[in-house]
């Protein structure tokens, strides 16, 4: 269970975050009611949200979740891949120690490169996305500090999405929502999924929180095939961010 997640208010210079997309440019004071939505939709599911302030030098700095993998017995600092964002995570780190003592924070460091986004959980174990963001040495690191403090952790390839959580989201009860590459991948077979269509790959970023699963705003199938199974949703607006190609769980560390 979830009980805090740290989040940081976006930078008046969001639009210019690093982008794939074209969607156009995301809107400050836009990105900013969104933002405060998605909080909104975390302290619903029992959450106690902890805001950091923006940093205007790092546009893409409301994505959170790459600066760092939280669990119980462990904060790993990651070192993002992108050269633009190294140095997002030290504020983060800053935070982190009101929750972790220092010898259970680690840090992935040079050449070695990980971002959260590239990270799924699935009880101890985590899986992580080798991609543009991530590298073996990173992920060599990481599941050097996993097994230190009794986790384990695997590699899957990735061909074609941003990060591992771009396509993949898990859903606790051995459930995993799956869309493009990841759809009958050898890593991910002894799941249940759920499958959903590339017209609706964005929606396959959700996360399950308190057992709640939060989905973006406007993708009905999706929301549809995640209730079948008896799961309660909540739609969260978070088209601004999708502009700088980013999802639900890059805007969160949940722990």
């Amino acid at each position: 269970m979830f009980k805090h997640a740290i989040v940081r208010t976006p930078s008046p210079n969001i639009s210019e975050g690093i982008t794939s997309a074209s969607l156009g440019k995301p809107v400050y004071e836009a990105a900013l009611t969104q933002h405060a939505g998605y909080i909104a939709a975390l302290e619903s599911c029992g959450v106690t949200v902890h805001v950091l302030k923006a940093e205007p030098g790092y546009p893409d700095a409301c994505f959170v979740e790459d600066t760092a993998v939280l669990a119980e017995r462990v904060a790993i600092i990651t070192n993002p891949g992108a050269p633009t964002r190294k140095g997002e995570e030290e504020t983060v780190e800053a935070a982190l120690r009101d929750f972790y003592p220092g010898d259970h924070i680690e840090h992935i460091a040079a050449p070695g490169t990980l971002e959260g986004g590239d990270v799924m959980r699935v009880g101890d174990h985590f899986y992580v996305g080798l991609s543009a963001r991530t590298n073996e040495e990173g992920a060599r690191q990481f599941f050097h500090f996993l097994g230190k403090h009794g986790y384990t952790g695997s590699t899957v390839t990735l061909h074609e999405m941003l990060h591992l959580k771009t396509g993949l989201a898990y859903l606790e009860d051995n459930l995993l929502l799956t869309a493009g590459e990841f759809i009958s991948h050898p890593e991910l077979v002894n799941f249940r999924t759920i499958l959903i269509e590339m017209k609706d790959a964005y929606s396959a970023n959700c996360i399950y929180v308190n057992g709640t699963v939060l989905i973006p705003a406007g993708y009905p199938v999706t929301k549809a095939k995640i209730e079948a199974l008896g799961l309660p949703t909540r739609e969260v607006e978070v088209s601004e961010f999708r502009k700088i190609d980013g999802g639900l769980s890059c805007l969160s560390l949940r722990f």
